[in-house]
């Protein structure tokens, strides 16, 4: 798919003047401090907090609107040992902040349990099915992890029943919000809280710490006890990394390495990881879709157990049985996959016309629609909505492009659906079958009024031109300080021009290319996934323009430097 090469303007005569004083202070490539600059890190301090921050560069958690109320319930609830159940979500942020809450409220002397709802009975979010059960748990104090923002009704139903509820979520909130005990979110109007991207474990985190304040057990060995767990759920639910969301992913992954969770080193084992440092990348596409497996296939209440688990035999068993679920779950993604792109060629005729893309069926298991949508949006690159349904009811999810928010795409069509959440970028929702193709209609609508074409087009941010001869061994150690990389901070991009290919480009895996080139005597191993079907235009001795990342590979006990190949452009 064609990209539009975004590159960074050159520095002015200030920025080059900072630049210069950079490398003079840390001795490090010129290219290391122009990227310095473009973040506006310029200050040693600063530069320092960012290569190694610490949990005390992040903000006081009672900025929040209404955590001192929260905290202090939370703590009269302990003192009279009153029953607490955190309610979270199935996947690996609400799975991740309600092991965070259990075990740290529960190592101060909580009184506390945990409910996850079961996807294909209860839904997404708090249910009014779920209310009886809280009653019959003896529950007195809720806290919501990761949901509840907008359940008006369910909360009503909560307060009726003497409960009170606290909802800790990062989701965007409507108009009106429920009338909780206290909401503890960033994004609600009046919640100074300087940073508004936390993740829903991050929030959960903050309430965490806010507890142990007033509660005087707020050491350092407290504070940073379960940031792994954060950094867990942080860079799963694709959050930017800056801000105190790096900084929790930075120390978070450390503690993951260091193996001090006996379930996630389990499941860390099973998938083949636990011979290497665990990064970014690591976490997204090997850890976390075995977490989300077990609430798409079955009970998300085993990807709690298993990291709440102290006993290594137990973390075994539920960690193989999350990767056999998870290998289900693969199965189902393929063939759902491959049905979606059968109905999209029949139905859009010409998808360079199409603005977004609503796609049904009754037969699709409701567990993988999110993450086949995503994969729809990476081969078609439009907005995309897939639907299943049972009984009546679609349940859909939908992800959308770079620049465009589909959260206030269906907000825009609220009146026809049933319920609705999420974010710019991605949604879940619920419809009557008879509403979809007028949604369609209005959504299509909608989009073709919001949607440019140059947004259609998807962008390569590149850094900077380089040479094969600046790329060497301490250029990628000095890179790597950058890490860990995500939305907001992604492992910047390069780009080279006319290279010469050099032996024969070939095809590994599923379709990803493999090939060397060479440029000034200097010579580059480059890898480029999904992007095999540019093998046929590729000849030994042709000239091309190169943009990719640079990185480590280590195979068979040897390690050489990589270029991932992101986009290449034929010469004239």
């Amino acid at each position: 798919m064609q990209k539009k090469w975004k590159i960074s303007n050159p520095l002015n005569k200030e920025q080059l003047e900072l630049q210069c004083k950079i490398v003079d202070e840390l001795n490090c490539p010129e290219m290391i401090a122009e990227m310095l600059v473009r973040k506006g890190i310029t200050d040693k301090y600063e530069i320092k907090k960012f290569f190694n921050p610490t949990i005390n560069d992040s903000y006081d958690p009672f900025l929040f609107k209404h955590m001192q109320n929260a905290a202090e319930r939370i703590k009269i609830a302990i003192e009279n040992n009153e029953k607490i159940v955190i309610y979270g979500d199935y996947d690996v942020d609400g799975t991740t902040s309600t092991a965070l809450l259990y075990l740290g409220l529960n190592k101060i002397g909580a009184n506390v349990e945990y409910y996850i709802p079961n996807r294909m009975i209860d839904g997404y979010g708090l249910s009014l099915s779920v209310v009886d059960k809280l009653t019959e748990q003896s529950a007195k104090l809720v806290i919501s992890v990761d949901c509840g923002i907008n359940a008006l009704e369910e909360i009503d139903l909560i307060n009726n029943s003497g409960i009170d509820i606290i909802v800790t979520d990062h989701h965007n909130p409507k108009e009106i919000l429920p009338e909780a005990y206290a909401i503890i979110n960033p994004k609600v109007n009046g919640c100074d809280y300087p940073y508004k991207l936390l993740a829903g474990v991050g929030v959960a985190y903050k309430l965490l710490l806010a507890v142990y304040q007033i509660m005087d057990f707020a050491t350092k060995e407290m504070r940073d006890k379960y940031v792994d767990l954060v950094a867990l759920g942080t860079v799963a639910d694709i959050v930017p990394l800056t801000g105190e969301n790096r900084i929790f992913a930075k120390i978070g992954l450390k503690r993951l390495i260091e193996n001090d969770n006996i379930g996630i080193t389990s499941l860390v084992k099973i998938a083949g990881l636990s011979e290497k440092k665990l990064n970014s990348s690591d976490i997204v596409f090997g850890i976390a879709p075995r977490i989300n497996a077990a609430g798409r296939m079955g009970s998300a209440l085993r990807a709690v157990e298993l990291m709440v688990s102290n006993d290594n035999d137990e973390s075994l068993e539920l960690a193989q049985i999350i990767e056999r679920e998870n290998s289900l779950r693969q199965q189902i993604d393929r063939q759902t996959f491959e049905e979606a792109c059968d109905i999209i060629e029949k139905k859009y005729k010409n998808i360079e016309e199409t603005s977004i893309i609503v796609v049904s069926s009754d037969n699709w298991h409701q567990g993988v629609i999110g993450i086949v949508a995503s994969k729809i949006v990476e081969k078609y690159y439009r907005p995309t909505i897939m639907i299943s349904f049972k009984d009546g009811i679609g349940s859909g999810s939908g992800r959308s492009i770079h620049g465009f928010d589909l959260f206030s795409a269906l907000s825009s069509v609220e009146e026809y659906l049933e319920t609705y959440g999420g974010h710019k970028y991605a949604v879940g929702l619920s419809v009557l079958v008879e509403y979809v193709d007028l949604i369609e209609n209005k959504l299509s609508k909608y989009t073709k009024e919001h949607i440019t074409e140059d947004l259609l087009i998807p962008p390569l941010n590149i850094e900077t031109k380089i040479e094969l001869y600046e790329i060497n061994e301490n250029l990628i150690e000095w890179l790597n300080k950058f890490a860990p990389f995500g939305p907001g901070n992604m492992r910047s991009i390069f780009f080279t021009e006319n290279v010469m290919i050099i032996g024969f480009p070939y095809n590994v895996g599923q379709n990803h290319l493999k090939l060397k080139v060479m440029k000034d005597g200097c010579s580059l191993d480059l890898i480029g996934f999904n992007l095999g079907d540019y093998l046929p235009f590729l000849k030994k001795g042709a000239t091309i323009d190169i943009a990719y990342s640079l990185e480590f590979n280590t195979w068979q006990g040897r390690t050489t430097i990589q270029g991932k190949l992101k986009d290449l452009k034929f010469k004239k």
